[in-house]
């Protein structure tokens, strides 16, 4: 991820964007990291190359700039994160006009207008750039507007750790103008702090806040703020799925959730699956990635969506998931029973998981071999109806993640690592011509 990638990007994304014989606008924003600066530059230069105007808005979390480019009529809005990742990682992510994330569709036009020279326009027709003041009061101010009206946080005492990432200006302000007590966590970006012992990916901070400030609450975003874990007065980690059951059921009591049905990745929890049923409610199981989740929501009017790693999608308010909307949802959850957070958010008791991401040699190829192939399938067999695993290249980080869920840890450890073993072993195969040069644009 390079300045002549962001270039290149840019001016391609901004020919495909237009549409029409008129002025085309592109929101731009990004999180903390150092390398933002030379990307949001280089995007600007392809961006205007192309004959967009470009408004900046300065670090904001990744959901804001879904709400501005659709509350701003912008033709698309770019994210310039690498999320939970280090910050030696960086990328980009798209927004569509409808403020939702790009089909395959667009994506793949997109990707292979990088093969080719584009075009740059005529010198008049070149775009403008400003920054705007206000972007950071207008996204506080949506996601106020998603909590119920009649609720206040008073009395409350909230530990946010907003990861030295996006959300270092907007979520401790946010909860604080609701009306909680707040003692703040990561929130000291430095360009090379992001996701650095905080935020969702590393709670252990956060936990320990709680537990020495007699917190009732905690709530840890990741660094570009798409993602939410939360912490009972315990001190003890609320993922993604118990969320998502307690927001659900909630909806579903209240009449609010469509078709009684949540929407979740393969990676969820069989116990999250077992306890919806248990309470009347549905599972649609999607790939992994927030967008496929939106995807599924969208095609049949489900409202209800996520991860467990904690991206949770609520359509009634936002289009993309968003930590701080989702959070205030478990907070009102939280209100409306009148029980502390290791009660009303714990929803059931997950069956354990083991994960492991495996690093492989370039080139090695090991879910193409046949020998890792006939090793998953032997302890599939194993588990048969009693448990399973999932095998699947990351989107984000050059690692192939495996989940191995059932009733034994131990075993389910045994099974992680020999699956492992048998992809680091597997034999690197030469790179050919035909071989995909860009990765997708967003995960």
């Amino acid at each position: 991820m390079t300045a002549e990638m962001g270039l290149r990007l840019g001016q391609v994304a901004g020919l495909h964007f237009r549409r029409g014989n008129r002025r085309h606008t592109v929101v731009i924003g990004k999180d903390t990291r150092l390398s933002g600066y030379m990307l949001e530059n280089a995007l600007v230069a392809g961006f205007t190359a192309a004959g967009m105007d470009v408004v900046l808005t300065g670090p904001l979390p990744t959901p804001a700039i879904g709400m501005l480019t659709r509350s701003m009529r912008a033709d698309a809005g770019v994210m310039i994160s690498a999320s939970h990742n280090p910050h030696s990682d960086n990328g980009i992510k798209f927004f569509g006009p409808d403020g939702f994330k790009l089909s395959d569709t667009d994506e793949e036009a997109i990707e292979a207008g990088l093969r080719v020279n584009a075009p740059m326009v005529e010198p008049a027709e070149i775009g403008r750039v400003k920054r705007i003041d206000g972007a950071t009061d207008r996204y506080i101010e949506f996601a106020k507007h998603s909590f119920p009206r009649e609720m206040r946080l008073d009395g409350l005492k909230v530990v946010v750790d907003a990861a030295n990432g996006a959300a270092h200006r907007t979520a401790s302000r946010l909860i604080w103008e609701l009306g909680a007590d707040v003692i703040e966590v990561g929130m000291s970006p430095n360009g090379i702090n992001i996701n650095e012992g905080c935020g969702s990916t590393a709670p252990e901070a956060a936990c320990e806040a709680v537990r020495a400030n007699g917190a009732d609450l905690g709530i840890a975003l990741d660094g570009d703020a798409d993602r939410v874990h939360m912490i009972d007065e315990t001190g003890h980690v609320i993922d993604g799925d118990q969320l998502m059951a307690a927001i659900a059921e909630e909806a579903r009591v209240r009449g609010k959730l469509n078709r009684d049905t949540l929407v979740a990745t393969i990676m969820s929890n069989i116990g999250l699956e077992r306890h919806l049923a248990d309470n009347g409610i549905g599972l649609v199981r999607t790939r992994v990635g927030d967008r496929y989740v939106v995807e599924t929501m969208r095609a049949h009017g489900y409202n209800v969506g996520g991860e467990q790693s904690g991206h949770i999608i609520l359509s009634d308010h936002t289009t993309t998931g968003d930590g701080l909307i989702a959070a205030l949802q478990a907070l009102a959850v939280m209100l409306r029973s009148g029980r502390p957070a290791s009660e009303a958010l714990h929803r059931f008791v997950p069956m354990p998981q083991v994960m492991r991401n495996i690093r492989v040699a370039p080139g090695s190829r090991p879910l193409e071999q046949e020998t890792v192939r006939q090793v998953i399938r032997d302890h599939e067999t194993e588990l048969g109806a009693t448990g399973r695993i999932v095998v699947r290249p990351s989107g984000t980080e050059p690692v192939i993640r495996v989940m191995a869920e059932g009733e034994d840890r131990d075993r389910l450890e045994a099974i992680a690592d020999a699956i492992g073993e048998a992809m680091t072993s597997a034999p690197v195969r030469p790179v050919t011509s035909s071989t995909t040069l860009f990765a997708k644009l967003s995960a």
